[in-house]
């Protein structure tokens, strides 16, 4: 299993499926599974009986996991997507951004 370039809080382009073109915010990353909930992207609907939260039951949408292999990190300098390399500094990892060369927070 390799290691993910991808991290909670980050800003991801989506490369490929239904939401093609599109960008969000890391929720979740599923290190084990090689994917990663991505905010507003892949939604399904799902039902669900009545509980505390939602009293009424029904149809909820929500967010399922995407392959990080369909996901890229967005460069912090130019805002488009770039692939990732990783430096060590001090004993640290840190991610660089192969497009500009720029540390990836």
């Amino acid at each position: 299993m390799s290691k993910s370039y991808i991290k909670k809080g980050d800003t991801v382009y989506v490369l490929a499926g239904e939401d093609r073109g599109k960008e969000g915010r890391v929720l979740k990353v599923l290190v084990q599974k090689q994917k990663a909930l991505v905010e507003g992207i892949n939604m399904v609907t799902k039902a669900t009986k009545p509980n505390a939260q939602h009293p009424q039951g029904g149809l909820i949408k929500k967010e399922a996991p995407i392959a990080i292999s369909n996901i890229a990190l967005i460069d912090p300098k130019s805002g488009k997507p770039t692939r990732v390399s990783l430096r060590r500094e001090n004993g640290k990892v840190i991610r660089i951004s192969k497009k500009s060369g720029e540390e990836i927070k």
